[in-house]
């Protein structure tokens, strides 16, 4: 529905139901049109806008103080009075003062110092307030407190007896230390779990020194470098003054007779030295020089292991040998090795690589290989084929000439393989001979121990003779065979011209009697007396044939080298009868 000026009635304003008056029609420029007669209506309302800003604080503030002073704050108004001036004013304004009204209300309550107010104001309930000044801090919009399931994630700050603050991980009470000391010897003790056994060492803790710096003293390893380089020096003048004596060929039998004596047994054994303390047996009769039960003794509750070794006759078992073919198997490999060496040479002869041999031409297939050359000259081609058959044998001598080994190669090849067997297992043999009188066994049996590599000595006596060899198990067999079988102990041979010593010699080393006659050398036998292996050599070298004229010269010879029961084995031997 429209006025008489054309414009729709609007419908009425709440707040003008009373006044019975429209809402004011907008202007051309869309601001309201200024109400007639009276002050403008902006500057009225400004001023009612500062004095209700300036009632809330004032309020704010009284109740701050009262909280602050214990006493009950006034009772909030609900209505500020209004003002006197025109009773009309725009809605758009009106909200306008409120929001500005409170925002200087919250702006006044955070400059204000924040106190914790005993009773909450009878407008709104006051949240639960805590303690800590830290934590009064941590509040929402409009000074409201965080409700208290939101403050786990807060982190609380403490603050000492001093007042500084306190960092994560402090004492909780304020001015409290954290005891960190272990627990106490009677609580330790008053403890159902805990060992009496135990000393005050394993329950108290051990507190930790450092340890200080220790500094070498000026030409330490100097002085130790100086003594290796002394000992070396001394090492090596010894093993020079032993190969100058082994290459003059010192004999062991001129040596100094005192090296051979038995030394005298030492005051104290070397296994007594830790259990008596004395320079000999005597000091036993004092208990007090007895070493068993003291603290410095040897002997405790605490048991030895001895260092494990290796078997020694593992290192003794003899190389597997290679399994040995039958006569076809030889054959057939041979066959296979000749036809593969055949196909190569043939290979590169279609290449190039060699030229063709020439063919091998015998009496056998003369006519079949040179058929028309045999018919026109026979004589020629025969007179051929003999000559080409004798350069092929000769070039078949010089092959194996050359493929043989020389004599010092034989030689060494001997010694390496008489080493390899010693290093097996050392073997002892020992022959009983009735009478070494022929001079020829007698170079036999010292010549063979030489040449098998073999070490020991050969006792002459009047009425016995011992010959004792050690050496690999190999030379050990071969010499038992010439001991036992191939020298003929029975044959005189007679004497010997060459030996420059014959005049010298007594009767019974010589094969003739008184009165120049050969002598009877039927019963002479030789015996194995004894056999078996060894740990170690107990001769350097072959020692040759050593003549002794009674018991107690052989005997003392035997004893250089530890063998003096054999001679009593020899003498109490008694030869089988027939």
């Amino acid at each position: 529905m429209a006025d008489s000026s054309g414009n729709a009635l609007k419908r009425s304003h709440p707040e003008d139901e009373n006044s019975n008056s429209q809402k004011r029609t907008r202007s051309n420029n869309g601001s309201p049109i200024p109400g007639q007669g009276g002050a403008p209506a902006g500057k009225v309302d400004i001023e009612k806008m500062v004095a209700e800003a300036r009632a809330k604080a004032e309020a704010v503030r009284a109740r701050l103080q009262a909280a602050r002073s214990g006493a009950t704050p006034p009772v909030r108004p609900t209505e500020s009075s209004p003002s006197p001036g025109p009773s009309t004013s725009t809605p758009a304004l009106s909200r306008l003062e409120q929001m500005k009204a409170r925002v200087a209300a919250a702006t006044a309550r955070a400059n204000a110092p924040p106190q914790r107010p005993e009773a909450p104001p009878a407008t709104y309930t006051q949240p639960q307030a805590f303690d800590d000044e830290g934590l009064s801090k941590a509040r929402g919009g409009l000074d409201v407190g965080l409700h208290p399931a939101l403050l786990s994630d807060t982190k609380p700050e403490y603050r000492g007896a001093k007042g500084r603050q306190q960092g994560k991980g402090k004492p909780i009470g304020r001015g409290k230390q954290l005891d960190l000391s272990g627990p106490s010897i009677e609580e330790i003790r008053n403890n159902p779990y805990f060992d009496p056994s135990l000393g005050p060492k394993a329950t108290v803790a051990k507190p930790r020194n450092s340890r200080q710096l220790v500094f070498n003293q000026k030409g330490k390893y100097v002085q130790q470098a100086a003594a290796l380089r002394r000992q070396a020096q001394l090492e090596d003048m010894k093993k020079r003054i032993a190969e100058r004596a082994r290459q003059a060929g010192i004999d062991e039998d001129m040596e100094v007779e005192k090296s051979y004596l038995v030394p005298a047994p030492p005051a104290v054994e070397w296994w007594d030295e830790g259990l008596i303390n004395g320079p000999d047996y005597a000091a036993i009769d004092d208990p007090r020089n007895l070493k068993i039960d003291s603290a410095d003794s040897i002997i405790t509750r605490y048991v030895q292991h001895p260092i494990l070794l290796e078997p020694p006759q593992e290192k003794h078992l003899p190389a597997q040998k290679p399994m040995h073919l039958t006569p076809k198997e030889q054959a057939k490999i041979r066959r296979q090795r000749r036809m593969a060496d055949l196909k190569e040479q043939q290979a590169k002869i279609r290449l190039g690589l060699e030229p063709a041999p020439p063919p091998k031409v015998k009496k056998s297939n003369l006519m079949r290989v040179l058929g028309e050359q045999a018919v026109k000259d026979p004589t020629a081609v025969e007179a051929r084929v003999t000559r080409e058959i004798a350069d092929r044998k000769e070039q078949h001598e010089i092959m194996n000439e050359e493929r043989k080994l020389t004599k010092e190669q034989r030689r060494e090849k001997l010694e390496n393989q008489q080493e390899k067997d010693a290093e097996l297992g050392i073997y002892i043999s020992v022959y009983r001979i009735d009478s070494l009188a022929s001079g020829r066994n007698r170079f036999k049996i010292s010549k063979n121990a030489e040449q098998n590599r073999l070490t020991g000595i050969c006792v002459v006596h009047p009425k016995l003779n011992l010959v004792i060899v050690e050496g690999g198990k190999h030379s050990v067999n071969n010499y038992r065979k010439l001991m036992v079988n191939r020298i003929d102990w029975t044959e005189n041979p007679g004497p010997t011209t060459s030996d420059p010593n014959r005049e010298s010699q007594p009767l019974w080393l010589s094969t003739e009697d008184e009165k120049g006659e050969p002598r009877d050398f039927s019963h002479n036998s030789c015996v194995l007396l004894w056999e078996g292996q060894a740990k170690t050599r107990a001769f350097r070298r072959w020692l040759g044939a050593r003549v002794c004229d009674s018991d107690s010269a052989a005997k003392e010879v035997l004893t250089r080298s530890k063998m003096e029961n054999f001679w009593t084995l020899a003498k109490s031997h008694k030869p089988a009868e027939f």
